[in-house]
């Protein structure tokens, strides 16, 4: 049994509108399977491929209110591209962040809803990932981090110190999750968290309970009677396990 990263989920006000900046960054489209609910993904995406982690953009009353610790790296592959994506991406509504990090390679925005992001500067390890290089978990202890996800994914682990680790889909394709030690993880707040989704034929209950095990929690979000499972790992960091396919 195993899970796989399949989405991340974004919560918004408006969920056609950041669907659809988020598919003009990406060079993606969009569909829907619901009102309230935009997918972003690439062309010609079928599930499931593992050389895509998609977007799912989900309106809520007030996103305000969501609190989770992820988030998007995007992939350049010269200083050049970089400047032509930051520019791009100003064009369709992104704006300056600042965070605090002092002088660094990489720009950071924020998408239209406030959501931070960063264009990373051209690095070898990101050329085959697609337009996104990383899904960034900010928390206290990688260590930790990585041993829970690891073992509830069918990932390979690429990296693991004090500080940083990385994880990327046991075929070697698509964008890398990575968890970044942070001096004060309460601090760092967004609106994006992760969707996981079990192989066709495998029981989504008997994944929830193997997860369980591992040391997740069950989450009440008020989510109600849904077909998908609120978990939280080890830092506290909600997910969603959906129904296999």
């Amino acid at each position: 049994m195993a899970l796989r990263l399949v989405q991340v989920n974004f919560k918004a006000r408006d969920d056609a509108a950041l669907g659809r900046f988020w598919a003009d960054a990406l060079g993606w489209g969009v569909s829907s399977e619901g009102p309230g609910v935009t997918n972003v993904e690439p062309p010609g995406f079928v599930w499931p491929d593992p050389a895509a982690v998609c977007v799912d953009v989900v309106s809520v009353p007030d996103p305000e209110t969501v609190k989770y610790r992820a988030s998007l790296d995007l992939a350049t592959t010269s200083t050049a591209h970089q400047a032509n994506v930051v520019a791009r991406l100003r064009e369709l509504g992104a704006t300056s962040a600042d965070v605090d990090e002092g002088e660094v390679p990489w720009t950071v925005l924020a998408d239209p809803e406030g959501n931070v992001f960063r264009v990373l500067e051209p690095r070898s390890i990101y050329q085959d990932t697609g337009p996104i290089a990383a899904v960034v978990v900010s928390c206290a202890d990688p260590r930790v981090m990585a041993r829970f996800w690891y073992e509830a994914m069918d990932w390979t682990l690429h990296e693991l110190t004090d500080d940083h680790a990385r994880l990327r889909s046991a075929h070697g394709v698509g964008p890398y999750l990575e968890f970044l030690r942070v001096p004060d993880v309460t601090s760092v707040r967004t609106r994006v968290h992760l969707d996981l989704r079990p192989y066709a034929g495998d029981d989504q209950a008997a994944e929830v309970a193997r997860l369980r095990a591992l040391g997740a929690a069950d989450a009440d979000i008020g989510q109600g009677d849904v077909p998908w499972v609120v978990l939280t790992d080890p830092e506290g960091n909600e997910f969603c396990v959906l129904t296999p396919g």
